[in-house]
């Protein structure tokens, strides 16, 4: 399950970057097809960039797709759990399977309407024809008005995006269930940098942290809530005894 582990990073990184460079080429193009230099102008002027708005916007509906498990895997999004997490330990570990498991069942039944919608919107057609059956009645589907792509290539965003958190939903429900963890995502820590102190980075996490996810707008999990009261607890013995 490696590959998988940074697949989300892999597509929206490519996606993000190829959408930079095609709006950075199309404006330029608009600007310099506007100056009059001899030859340059109409060579420019025959360059047909008017695909370019189209292609990145679909880019960014893929980025937004994928971008949604990803949140998933790392714990980003951002809900209202001020009750949940006024629970005791027995029950909020109740509470959070069960908040994960909806999550997955919903992403499911998503994914699963989106495949079909894929599929009854000329991927049945295309699919068919790739490998030379009888398409019979078999609409071919709709195309982009600039692209001239198939629809359904586009709106396959909407079947591997979901179908992808809804595997995140439940990968983060078992690992929850195996180590009472859920993933946590540092808003403040830099990739690369070690740590220097380690007692100053805990008083510093617990103290003046403005990053920190003890708040109510995400899950506090079983394992690090019980470390960061330890901690406190360390914290506050040391402030006592100086």
């Amino acid at each position: 399950m490696k590959y998988l582990d940074h697949l989300e990073e892999w597509i929206v990184t490519f996606l993000m970057g190829a959408a930079t460079l095609i709006i950075f080429f199309a404006v330029v193009h608009r600007y310099m097809a506007g100056v009059p230099i001899p030859g340059v102008q109409d060579w420019l002027l025959a360059l047909n960039f008017g695909w370019a708005q189209e292609l990145c916007i679909i880019m960014f509906v893929w980025m937004a797709k994928f971008g949604a498990a990803y949140g998933v895997r790392t714990g980003i999004h951002v809900g209202v759990d001020v009750l949940i997490n006024r629970l005791n330990a027995h029950w909020r570990a109740k509470f959070i399977v069960f908040g994960l498991l909806a999550g997955a069942l919903f992403t499911g039944i998503v994914g699963t309407l989106g495949t079909s919608f894929v599929w009854e919107n000329g991927m049945h057609y295309a699919t068919f024809n790739f490998f030379g059956l009888n398409t019979g009645d078999l609409p071919e589907g709709p195309t982009t008005p600039d692209l001239e792509w198939p629809t359904w290539m586009v709106y396959s965003a909407i079947p591997l995006g979901t179908s992808l958190m809804c595997f995140r939903f439940l990968q983060v429900c078992w690992n929850f269930i195996k180590t009472g963890e859920l993933p946590h995502h540092d808003h403040g820590h830099v990739d690369g940098l070690d740590d220097v102190n380690a007692d100053i980075e805990v008083k510093a996490d617990i103290e003046a942290n403005p990053y920190s996810m003890d708040d109510n707008l995400h899950y506090h999990d079983l394992k690090n809530d019980r470390r960061v009261r330890e901690r406190r607890r360390s914290v506050n013995r040391e402030g006592d005894e100086k």
